[in-house]
């Protein structure tokens, strides 16, 4: 989960590390630190505990020199507590070689029990597996005379997933990397070269970046940049143009990085749809890989994801078995393999990921690869880990998501999980034309009508207000609501701290009910009453009986739905749209609902405790 860069190139390396971890403190903020070899060819460090501020303070008021070789961490911690001892960099080889990590080494017990029995005077100054693991290559570099070939020596001992970035004072102008199950990313600049743990870290300075694979090892220089495998054998490399600027990833005059990203959206749905949606027909080139042959022969379809992503998956299902007549199933990722699934050629595996790193999911894609199933990933982020896994890809465009809770994310891999759906349905013969044409004019109509939710802003930002002392608040929903009833929970636990819970809404009557108290605040995702086949009535019904015991009534209803206005303390209206379009306009005013509860509380909405934006650890 922690961010990572790392920088060889011109005189300006405290500048350029500060500005990557700026970018990537989402990743973690528990702690950061720097290291630069300077001009004169010394390594100096700085490392704070707490958010990034803290350094930049500790900087301000204890300067470390520039020089043209340095690496940045903004951590969140798994070893040790967030502290300043436990803050990266950590350093070996009597101080002369510094090292980051992100990731978790599982076997450091042991290694660190054989530093202690080669030489019992071994002075461990922190808690953390990074320590041990930089005294391990401060060693091999005694011994090697060569920073790539120390930790060449040193990673194929460690067991887990990490990456690490090491440099040493004997050789400035050199950062070396190495990734197993952990993102790394390499960015190429003209006279400086980068790393990181995604493009963010260097998108200020260049947009070409590199990919790293699976058990490879980056030597990077101002002029150079070599990829090898754990071996030292050449590897081939893949590079790609980032699509988007360092302003993207910044506010911009927002209040939140999740402020921001909410107002998105639409731009984020219709960049999704772009390209892929023609003359009322859909097709997906990015699906060629796989083949139409192939797509024809699925006979089942297992999504796996986890938190925003498994709703994700969860609301989609509807879709795509109601359009393509193949029975789907949704998984929490860190659950699927390790229950012995049932895996065939004819099973396609989707997984979704904002980041592409979420270790998991990684995990769950690479056992249903190894078990013969074809793997379909729905990314965000270019050059990512689990698209490179993946037997084909569909990017989702929607921009870089910087808030730790994810809002555009949510509709933007839906939305590919639809066009997913409708070239499926389109392969197999399952929709008409007519009926294809329809659904793709009411997805074009979508970033219209989510720019007119999101004019209630102010609105549900006023209501929200009101209710800043709630303590608990219950959501609803039935059919394509539910899985929104569930991440309107998830937003509100993430970011305001307060027991949430979603539901069902027809499991009521089975337990949830017992929940409801006088003044209990219940959102209730009210199903389109146009709708032959919808649950609206039976929605309404509901309402009833927990109004009857004294719940407030929050109802997310289509306007003119009279219905529900009798019932209901608050209504609000989002547009006409059909039953499985209507939850992407119903998902908004419950982010902003959390948004604006959290800022009332005076919560950081961006930065979470205990949570970081990328989770690379299991």
């Amino acid at each position: 989960m922690c961010g990572i860069v790392g920088y060889v190139g011109n005189d300006k390396s405290v500048e350029v590390l500060m500005g990557g971890l700026r970018r990537l403190e989402y990743r973690g903020y528990d702690s950061a630190g720097i290291a630069v070899i300077d001009t004169e060819g010394r390594l100096d460090t700085r490392k704070k505990a707490g958010k990034l501020q803290k350094l930049a303070d500790e900087l301000e008021s204890n300067p470390i020199a520039n020089g043209r070789t340095g690496i940045g961490h903004t951590r969140w911690a798994t070893h040790g507590a967030p502290n300043d001892t436990n803050a990266h960099p950590h350093l070996g080889d009597g101080g002369k070689l510094a090292l980051i990590h992100n990731g978790i080494i599982e076997n450091f017990a042991e290694l660190k029990q054989e530093l202690i029995d080669e030489d019992p005077e071994t002075v461990f100054l922190s808690e953390t597996d990074s320590e041990v693991a930089a005294l391990l290559v401060g060693r091999a570099y005694r011994e090697a005379g060569s920073l790539a070939e120390a930790l060449r020596a040193v990673v194929n001992r460690l067991h887990g997933a990490f990456t690490l970035l090491v440099m040493h004072e004997d050789e400035p102008g050199v950062v070396v990397g190495a990734r197993r199950n952990s993102p790394l990313v390499i960015g190429l600049g003209d006279g400086e070269n980068f790393l990181g743990s995604d493009v963010a870290a260097f998108i200020e300075h260049t947009h070409r970046a590199m990919e790293i694979g699976q058990d490879q090892l980056a030597i990077i220089t101002p002029d150079a940049v070599t990829v090898t495998d754990f071996d030292g054998n050449l590897v081939d490399t893949t590079s790609f143009e980032v699509k988007w600027d360092a302003s993207a990833a910044e506010k911009g005059g927002w209040s939140s990085f999740m402020a921001k990203e909410i107002s998105e959206e639409p731009e984020a749905v219709a960049k999704t749809l772009l390209g892929r949606v023609a003359d009322g027909s859909v097709h997906l080139s990015e699906l060629d890989s796989i083949g139409d042959d192939a797509l024809r022969s699925i006979d089942r379809i297992v999504i796996v994801g986890a938190g925003t992503a498994n709703f994700t998956g969860m609301q989609a299902k509807y879709a795509i078995e109601k359009w393509t007549r193949v029975p789907v199933e949704v998984e929490l990722s860190h659950e699927f393999r390790y229950r012995d699934p049932i895996l065939t050629p004819n099973t396609l595996v989707v997984s979704t990921s904002q980041s592409g790193e979420t270790m998991d999911t990684l995990m769950a894609v690479k056992y249903a690869r190894e078990n013969g199933a074809r793997t379909l990933s729905i990314c965000n982020t270019q050059g990512a880990t689990i698209p490179r896994e993946s037997d084909a890809v569909v990017y989702t465009h929607a921009g870089p998501e910087v808030a730790v809770a994810s809002t555009k994310a949510f509709v933007a891999q839906v939305i590919a999980l639809y066009l997913f759906g409708l070239h499926l349905a389109v392969v197999r013969g399952t929709l008409s034309k007519d009926e294809v044409a329809e659904i793709v004019t009411e997805l074009n109509a979508l970033p219209d009508k989510m720019a007119t939710v999101l004019e209630q802003h102010d609105s549900i930002k006023q209501l929200a207000g009101w209710m800043a002392d709630t303590r608990s608040v219950l959501f609803l929903g039935r059919h394509a609501g539910y899985p929104v009833a569930l991440e309107g929970a998830l937003k509100l636990k993430e970011i305001a701290y307060i027991h949430a819970e979603g539901f069902a809404a027809g499991e009521l009557k089975h337990g949830p009910i017992a929940l409801i108290e006088p003044g209990i605040p219940v959102f209730v995702v009210v199903p389109s009453p146009r709708d032959p086949n919808s649950l609206h009535k039976k929605v309404v019904s509901n309402i009833q009986e927990i109004r009857a015991r004294g719940a407030r009534i929050l109802a997310i209803a289509e306007q003119g739905d009279a219905a529900v206005l009798p019932y209901a303390d608050v209504v609000i209206p989002i547009p006409l749209a059909s039953t499985l379009i209507e939850p992407l306009l119903a998902v908004i005013p419950l982010q902003i609902f959390a948004l604006e509860l959290a800022s009332a509380k005076g919560l950081d909405v961006d930065q979470p405790r205990n949570l970081a934006k990328s989770v690379t650890v299991e």
